[in-house]
């Protein structure tokens, strides 16, 4: 038996880097962070988001915004995202480990679908304390979603499964100095909770095939950060935003889990759990926006935004507990630019079209670092919407997004001793469909 199957006491040095829990589910603005914190700006695909100010979900994009919001102003809504990820193999490998250094084709199959459907909910208040001063609060989600293949397929010890959710509360205060210049700052408490599954593998059978253990990983976590921004009114139909979120540092802890997947009876494979801990920096972002009032009909908007991905060069998971040996897993993420215009037309005081188109860069380096777990590459936005008054106070606002993606190369092998080679094509696209009620007191 020695001959055929890896002792288990390998598995410690077989596991992949499971700090990847900590941030890679797929989202649908580059990357793994969500854009979608409104649905009233998916229909321009986000352009102008640092400077429009309609509602209160400004909160989260340029927290100066409020000061264009008089009284008390209320905003809910989600976004229903569904990308759609499918693999075809070109020429995978087994792990070095099950083959004794030889080189062989990967088992398993494509892995379905990784994509799965996502809601991300949003709920925001503003409230006007005087002529100079406001306060809000906005709830909402800025990392997450799923990536999740059918079990066995070829990529299976990379990623079987990961799912992320994350919840930002986000107090926020503004300041008019006079008509044109406006401040705001904001504080952000950050809570996330990771669930990553793959299989780990512990030898080979001339009869069975590869013999694997199932690995889960449960991580939760929270962390502070912070977001400012100014709104500037350069002429009395064009106005400036900019806004900055920072850098959170999450400290994540839970647990590792090993169990028996198709290990025979006969064959020594134990339970093994470890107390597991990660910490990773989550990206900051600028934003710089326009908002241009062409005539009394046509409203033009336009952004650039910068996210610093470069802060998420590794993942590191400590492992503590008998055997237990830390992992990581080398990412090279780089920064990544945004690009997006867009164009609104108030067609009466009840109606106005949206409409938008956005290019987004990805900070995935290249196919060799490209995870199965985050199968991202750039992307473009074509953008539609539209927002209803029922009343002078109300606005109902709803918003669709198709991504097209290129077909994106994997040729993941930062780890072929432990994981293999994951070489293939994917087929990726997404859509996103938000509905959001505002309301003004």
């Amino acid at each position: 038996m020695k001959k055929t199957v890896v002792a288990l006491r390998t598995i410690p040095a077989l596991l992949i880097p499971l700090g990847m829990s900590m941030g890679m589910g797929q989202a649908q603005a580059a990357g793994f962070n969500l854009l979608e914190q409104n649905a009233s700006g998916l229909g321009n695909a986000y352009a102008g988001s640092a400077a429009i100010g309609d509602n209160a979900s400004t909160i989260y994009f340029n927290p100066a915004g409020m000061t264009l919001l008089p009284e008390t102003n209320f905003s809910a809504g989600f976004n229903a995202i569904k990308p759609t990820f499918k693999f075809t193999d070109k020429g995978s490998t087994d792990p070095l480990a099950l083959t004794g250094g030889a080189s062989r084709p990967a088992t398993g199959g494509s892995g379905g679908d990784a994509g799965k459907v996502a809601a991300v909910p949003n709920i925001y208040l503003s409230h006007q304390l005087s002529p100079k001063w406001w306060v809000g609060l906005g709830i909402g989600v800025p990392f997450g979603l799923t990536t999740e293949y059918d079990e066995g397929w070829v990529g299976r010890y990379h990623s079987e499964k990961f799912a992320i959710e994350t919840i930002n509360v986000n107090p926020s205060v503004a300041y008019k100095v006079n008509d044109q210049l406006s401040f705001g700052v904001g504080v952000n408490w950050l809570h996330i909770d990771a669930d990553y599954r793959l299989a780990t593998p512990v030898g080979y059978h001339p009869a069975l095939g590869p013999l694997d253990m199932s690995t889960r990983v449960k991580m939760k976590g929270d962390a502070w950060g912070w977001n400012a921004g100014l709104l500037y009114q350069i002429t009395p139909s064009t106005r400036l935003g900019v806004s900055y979120r920072s850098q959170i540092k999450v400290t994540a802890d839970g647990d590792t889990k090993l169990r028996n997947r198709n290990i025979p009876a006969g064959i020594p494979a134990p339970n093994i759990n470890w107390d597991a801990e990660a910490t990773i920096k989550l990206p900051d972002t600028a934003i710089v926006s326009l908002v241009h009032d062409l005539n009394s009909r046509w409203q033009l908007l336009a952004d650039v935004s910068w996210t610093g991905w470069s802060s998420i060069p590794r993942l590191t998971i400590e492992n503590s507990g008998p055997g237990a040996k830390d992992s990581g897993l080398e990412l090279k993420f780089k920064d990544a630019w945004r690009v997006a215009f867009g164009a609104n037309y108030h067609y009466n005081e009840q109606w106005t079209f949206k409409g938008g188109v956005a290019w987004d860069q990805s900070p995935v380096r290249d196919k060799n670092y490209r995870p199965t777990a985050l199968p991202d590459s750039d992307r473009y936005w074509v953008s539609l919407g539209a927002q209803y008054r029922p009343s002078k106070n109300a606005t109902w606002d709803i918003g669709y997004t198709h991504l097209f993606l290129k077909n994106t190369d994997m040729n993941n092998n930062t780890d072929v001793g432990a994981r293999g080679l994951t070489r293939g094509t994917y087929k990726n696209s997404g859509d996103i469909l938000g509905v959001q009620f505002s309301y003004r007191f």
